[in-house]
């Protein structure tokens, strides 16, 4: 990888955090002249950066305004989150990737941090999880557009979960996720990722669910 391509792909990862953490939440405008001056670069570069963000969802480009930060509607989150549930599932059967004591023991690691969320649930803490964790899911298919296309679309509902968990009960979802990293480790331990992958699509059509009760800051 050149220095330029790591250049890029640090930025963007940068950035992405920003958004799905919030720390750059809906609406928010990113100026070129900013990120430049922050990165230390030209904005020729952060052009491109922006341009893959806005090809990811995250970012939008608006005449006159330029690139702002967008937002998820109920109606299109609906339809992401029950595509990534279908998606969750192929992880098993396209170039699965059979798991390596490698595998089991980074599951094992993400256990032992899902059960100290569960202890002390914080939400900024669960987002950065859950954002390792998925990575993690998707390092169990060798099919690089499977993992292209599931990772778009989880950046697409990232952001969704925090800014629904106020009026959420936190705690109950910290000890949710912690059972489902738990179940995972298990299925990996026992060498079956089509298991673990079946939990993930079982949790994430559950959190769906769930997050489909909670009503939108506008409803009251």
């Amino acid at each position: 990888m050149t220095e330029a391509s790591a250049r890029f792909d640090r930025i963007c990862a940068t950035l992405r955090d920003r958004i799905c953490l919030l720390d750059a939440p809906p609406g928010t405008r990113l100026s070129e002249e900013v990120l430049a001056a922050e990165f230390g670069t030209s904005r020729t570069p952060i052009r491109r950066v922006l341009a893959r963000l806005e090809a990811e969802g995250l970012v939008a480009v608006r005449s006159g305004v330029g690139s702002i930060v967008t937002d998820l509607d109920r109606a299109e989150f609906a339809q992401v989150y029950a595509l990534r549930q279908e998606l969750t599932q192929l992880v098993a059967t396209l170039d699965p990737v059979t798991p390596t004591p490698a595998h089991v023991a980074r599951a094992a690691e993400f256990e032992t941090q899902g059960d100290a969320l569960a202890a002390a649930p914080d939400a900024r803490a669960f987002a950065v999880l859950n954002r390792d964790f998925h990575d993690f899911g998707l390092s169990l298919t060798g099919n690089a557009a499977l993992r292209e296309v599931a990772e778009r679309l989880y950046l697409r509902t990232a952001r969704i979960w925090l800014q629904a968990v106020a009026r959420m009960d936190l705690g109950q979802e910290c000890a949710i996720f912690a059972d489902e990293i738990r179940q995972t480790h298990a299925a990996l331990r026992a060498g079956d990722a089509r298991a673990a992958a079946l939990i993930r699509r079982s949790h994430i059509s559950m959190s769906a669910a769930r997050l489909a009760q909670v009503p939108a800051p506008t409803e009251g």
